[in-house]
């Protein structure tokens, strides 16, 4: 065949392997080997049945992404699919790893399909922007059902072996490690026993449903689906299995997918994948860089921030010593963190003992000495400086050589609490976003001292937990929060100067954020940084935290709450905001939506390109990640980087410098965003 596709003969049976590592991606070479296999298995008198099986860790994993956009090679997924179909002697589908996208719609054009029991089998390119487009939104109906079909097409999450069996995806589930000889005795049986070309395309029982459940499905997802235009297109695709003939049906899958690929919700779901693959690589750590052992880690702090981080450790099966001032709020923590796992257990994600195992790996402790052993501290105290200094330098006379030391400070100079150790090169900034235990982003703070080894470390063990890291550089808020700060201070004037909040609220919900920064206010509490000693009443948030107005959790904030904390405008804030807007000599003005959107967003980008001048950030992609994954930017507008390109950085500049001339200095264009407009360049060419 070629190099990376096999063609062997056992028995009567001939078995395909596929070995194109890491992931078996049907590359053009794939496609090509697995075709010309095919035919050669179907010319052979002596083979009664073909096995198609993958060597490595895995089935096909999904298509080669790389090849997108790109001129086509080799033989097209569509007709290695027709091939195995149309084949005369029936073809078995040996699965292991995962089969997912592509993989799986192979699988589907087999006759029939063997699991081993830890394998999972599914369709995510409604995660990239796109619909299957090598039938699958046409067979898998035929098989699961259109209920079941729907929700593994829309929602991209994998379905294990068992499941798949149930469903009738899967025929067989094999020994967990004698996939092959189970696969080719299979196979063998079904030449024994004449046993049809189970052909997918053929079956139609299961697409006999009611045509409510679309519109069903449509109602219960609109606010899961809300902005995206791939699952809509998914649901289309299957109501063409429902309605047309199965030609006609692959006919309008593959119309669908050509019109998604080149649209920019496609395009920035790609590149948000590949983004969150290229910020692993830092140019001057390499791969092989040596890592240090993190057996256990230590976490000061049980709040909420210090509790969801050790969740993080113990979930990966790191033991974790949590160090607080007082028993009762140690023992708030560690109840805290149960009731979250109790209540995940409940949701059935995790089993009761999983429960108690996690919890297991957590003790407790008021002595900073209890630290002493650990391998990694992470310190989650008040965002103070000298606090943080002064836990620093305990920390520095207690804990052991070798350990890292690191502060889950979301603004503080990482520099100047190393400089409270004699050892500033095992320091670097964890910034955890919270919920801890939850939200995906990790901002690895690289300080001036921080050793290689140290940054690595942080690297790996980002993936570890869970999370995605980021390695940025030492400024007032890093990346994330630096950039937050520029739509802050936008949206609090613009409710002054003509808005208001649910107006500003509106506008970047209807963008995809999941909320806007006044229904953020108000769930995490207005209060938080404010005190009445000091408060000046100078602000509106300052004004209604005087009159106890301080967000959901009183009943009203800028908006006012019902006893389900469903939010309506607030007569009493817009009172607030007029009297405030006059006292302060502020010619009120109507701002449209327009205007709202580019106050809020481009300065944004603007901030982001003055982070990569300071070199704070490594890539545009590494900004664009943090924002994906730590704030709520919707995936398929690709982070505020890629929608800064995808505007025309020439209009964010035209823009920046009309509102300079407008609204003052805040707006001053920098200079990397004058230079690549220059130059006729994005943030992409970089």
């Amino acid at each position: 065949m070629n190099d990376v596709v096999d063609l062997a003969t056992e028995g009567a049976v001939a078995v395909i392997t596929v070995n194109s590592p890491p992931v078996n991606a049907l590359s053009a070479n794939v496609r090509t080997g697995i075709a010309e296999a095919v035919q050669k298995a179907g010319e052979d008198a002596a083979v009664k049945a073909i096995v198609l099986h993958c060597a490595g860790r895995t089935f096909i994993a999904g298509a080669d992404i790389t090849e997108f956009g790109k001129p086509p090679k080799g033989v097209p997924l569509s007709e290695v699919n027709a091939l195995l179909e149309g084949s005369a002697k029936p073809v078995v589908a040996a699965i292991h790893g995962t089969a997912l996208g592509g993989g799986l719609e192979v699988a589907l054009s087999c006759h029939y399909r063997v699991a081993v029991p830890s394998a999972k089998l599914g369709l995510p390119e409604v995660k990239l922007g796109l619909v299957p487009g090598a039938g699958g939104t046409q067979r898998l109906p035929r098989l699961v059902g259109v209920e079941r079909a729907l929700e593994v097409i829309c929602f991209g999450e994998p379905m294990s072996a068992k499941e798949a069996a149930e469903t009738g995806l899967v025929d067989a589930v094999t020994g967990a490690d004698s996939l092959r000889a189970d696969a080719v005795a299979f196979a063998t049986r079904l030449v024994a026993e004449n046993a049809p070309l189970a052909k997918v395309r053929d079956r139609s029982e299961k697409l006999a449903v009611d045509r409510g459940v679309f519109a069903a499905f449509r109602k219960a997802n609109a606010r899961r689906f809300r902005g995206f235009e791939a699952p809509e297109a998914c649901i289309q695709c299957v109501e063409a299995a429902v309605d047309k003939p199965f030609d006609e049906g692959l006919k309008f899958e593959r119309e669908t997918i050509m019109r998604l690929i080149p649209g920019v919700q496609s395009r920035a779901q790609r590149y948000v994948f590949f983004a969150e693959r290229q910020a692993n690589k830092i140019p001057d750590v390499p791969d092989d860089t040596p890592t240090r052992k993190i057996a256990r880690v230590g976490v000061i702090g049980a709040g909420t921030m210090g509790g969801g981080i050790s969740m993080n450790f113990a979930s990966a099966g790191i033991p974790v010593t949590i160090v607080e001032m007082k028993q009762e709020a140690l023992d708030r923590g560690l109840s805290v963190i149960r009731k979250n796992y109790e209540n995940t257990a409940k949701r059935g994600r995790i089993t009761e003992a999983d429960v108690e195992a996690r919890m297991g790996r957590l003790t407790g402790s008021l002595d900073l000495s209890a630290l002493a052993d650990c391998d990694l501290v992470i310190e989650a105290v008040f965002e103070n400086m000298a606090i943080k200094k002064e836990v620093f330098g305990k920390l520095d006379a207690i804990v052991k050589q070798g350990a890292i030391l690191a502060s889950n400070t979301s603004y503080l100079n990482v520099d100047e609490i190393a400089a409270a150790t004699a050892r500033p090169e095992d320091v670097i900034g964890l910034h955890f976003f919270s919920p801890a235990n939850v939200m995906k982003l990790l901002e690895i703070v690289r300080g001036e001292k921080t050793a290689k080894d140290v940054v690595a470390t942080a690297m790996k063990l980002a993936k570890t937990i869970g999370k995605v890291g980021v390695l940025v550089g030492v400024c007032h808020g890093f990346v994330g929060n630096r950039m937050l700060a520029q739509r802050q201070r936008e949206a609090n004037k613009l409710i002054l100067e003509g808005a208001m909040p649910w107006d500003v609220d509106r506008v970047l919900y209807d963008f995809g954020l999941p909320m806007g920064p006044f229904a953020m206010s108000d769930l995490a509490g207005l209060d938080i940084g404010w005190s009445r000693e000091t408060s000046k009443g100078e602000t509106p948030r300052e004004l209604l935290c005087e009159m106890d107005r301080r967000g959901q959790k009183t009943g009203a904030g800028f908006y006012d709450y019902d006893e389900k904390r469903n939010a309506t405008p607030s007569p009493i804030t817009e009172t607030i905001i007029l009297d405030l807007a006059a006292k302060k000599g502020i010619n009120r003005r109507e701002i449209s939506d327009e205007e709202i959107l580019q106050r809020c967003i481009y300065p944004m980008i603007n901030e982001g390109a003055k982070i990569l001048e300071e070199g704070k950030a490594i890539r545009a992609s590494d900004i664009d990640t943090v924002w994906v994954n730590g704030y709520g930017w919707p995936v398929y507008r690709g982070g505020p980087m890629f929608y800064g390109d995808t505007v025309g950085l020439p209009e964010v500049l035209r823009v920046m410098q009309e509102f300079e001339g407008r609204h003052g200095a805040d707006f001053k264009p920098s200079a990397l965003l004058e230079k690549l407009v220059a130059e006729g360049k994005g943030f992409k060419d970089l």
